[in-house]
């Protein structure tokens, strides 16, 4: 079913879906899809699969959040650039506004037991929601050989080979569009809109001034060396290369912030992950977390308005060029499904995009059910091993808990995630060395 007048929401009442997804976007980018999915296209209906899919595989295309990405090309589907503006906005700020406490909380009196016992919780339930997130997408998006082949041999090239995520979506770009002969039994999408391409140069100029102009004035205002400026620069550059999502370069930013900058020691930057991948919202906000705290650290003043202004052009610098991408693309993406052989190799992209969510799917598990992950390098094979001796058996149970509540008696996402946090609180409280 495509998007009708009839179905389509109002203004008002997508603002609260756009709320209540922000508020449930947990588990990175692979729960994020599928949350989604199932309140997007078979809750609502606002969107129909192939449009929901073509959309995914344009937002994996591009550098950034692609989760958030989506979203906010869902708004503007629904409502133009004012529905964008809402679903992109509020699928972050409310991880945001949870980071940004925990990040001065952290900064001010270090590690929260509580909290900490919370997300724990939250972390065995996501995987669960992850591992049903995955089935679901993958009986809609696989159709045939091909796509299974495609999906598989994605998820060995990332997972034994550590292949960089653009090959992957190149090469499956490849394969689709030499084989476009398979979609040409599909029905199309009625024919798109022209485009307009002054219009799409006026979409470019402005976002790029909304999103440099800011950030020059926080350079002007506090000199090139300041951490600020230095935060503006850092993350902006980091913004136009991260292809593939959070996952794929979140390794070099860890060795920057670490070794680079010394914003923040080996243990706080696992701690700032483990905060991104438990809370709300986008992975990357784990950015915000290391501006808040190397701005608490090294901006000089009052610590509390420096982790503020740290956070605040983490976000900026991270997530304004994510409407660049999506204002001056969406009108494109019709276009791309409308032509055959286009079309063909959007649809080997989503194969492929399946692989890559087993594969997000595979490293968060292990880091769930390990404590401590290591990445091994034999000759061309480069893969994760879990150390055996850290296996964290209550997250095993807690994790099961989940599975149980998700795919034995149907709960929702709310409701597992609630009862799995307070099953890990009561479970820290009675056995606090554990």
């Amino acid at each position: 079913m495509t998007t009708t007048e009839e179905n389509r929401p109002s203004f008002q009442e997508a603002l609260g879906v756009w709320l209540r997804i922000g508020l449930l976007s947990f588990g990175g980018p692979a729960g994020q899809i599928a949350l989604m999915h199932k309140v997007l296209v078979e809750e609502r209906r606002w969107l129909d699969e192939r449009r929901f899919l073509s959309a995914l595989n344009f937002c994996m295309l591009l550098p950034g959040p692609e989760a958030m990405q989506l979203a906010t090309y869902s708004g503007w589907r629904l409502h133009g650039v004012a529905g964008g503006l809402a679903a992109g906005l509020l699928f972050v700020l409310p991880g945001a506004f949870v980071i940004l406490a925990l990040g001065l909380l952290y900064a001010a009196f270090g590690k929260l037991p509580v909290v900490e016992a919370l997300f724990i919780g939250i972390k065995a339930a996501v995987l669960a929601i992850i591992v049903e997130a995955l089935v679901r997408v993958a009986r809609r998006a696989l159709h045939g050989n091909l796509d299974w082949v495609i999906a598989g041999v994605a998820f060995l090239a990332l997972f034994l080979f550590a292949a960089p995520f653009p090959f992957i979506v190149a090469a499956a770009l490849i394969v689709g569009f030499l084989i476009s002969g398979r979609t040409e039994r599909e029905v199309p999408f009625a024919s798109p809109a022209p485009v307009s391409l002054a219009g799409t140069l006026r979409t470019v100029l402005l976002w790029l001034v909304i999103w440099i102009a800011p950030l020059g004035l926080v350079v002007l205002a506090f000199g090139p060396s300041h951490v600020l400026s230095q935060l503006a620069w850092f993350y902006s550059k980091l913004a136009v290369v991260t292809f593939g999502g959070a996952y794929a370069v979140l390794s070099y930013m860890a060795q920057q912030v670490v070794e680079g900058y010394g914003w923040l020691t080996p243990g706080e930057m696992l701690d700032a992950l483990g905060l991104a991948e438990t809370t709300p919202g986008p992975l990357i906000l784990v950015t915000e977390f290391v501006g808040t705290l190397a701005a608490w650290r090294h901006g000089g003043g009052s610590p509390l308005l420096m982790g503020v202004l740290g956070a605040l052009v983490t976000l900026w610098a991270t997530f304004a060029p994510c409407f660049l991408w999506i204002f001056a693309g969406a009108p494109y993406i019709d276009r791309l499904t409308h032509e055959p052989r286009l079309a063909g190799a959007l649809k080997a992209v989503t194969a492929a995009v399946v692989g890559v969510i087993l594969n997000l799917t595979v490293w968060f598990g292990l880091h769930v059910l390990f404590a401590d992950v290591e990445r091994v390098q034999a000759s061309v094979f480069s893969l994760s091993v879990p150390v055996l001796s850290s296996f964290q058996p209550v997250l095993a149970v807690l994790s099961v808990l989940g599975a149980l509540l998700i795919f034995v008696l149907k709960r929702g996402i709310l409701t597992t995630l609630a009862i799995c946090a307070a099953a890990s609180l009561a479970w820290s409280l009675l056995v606090p060395s554990v």
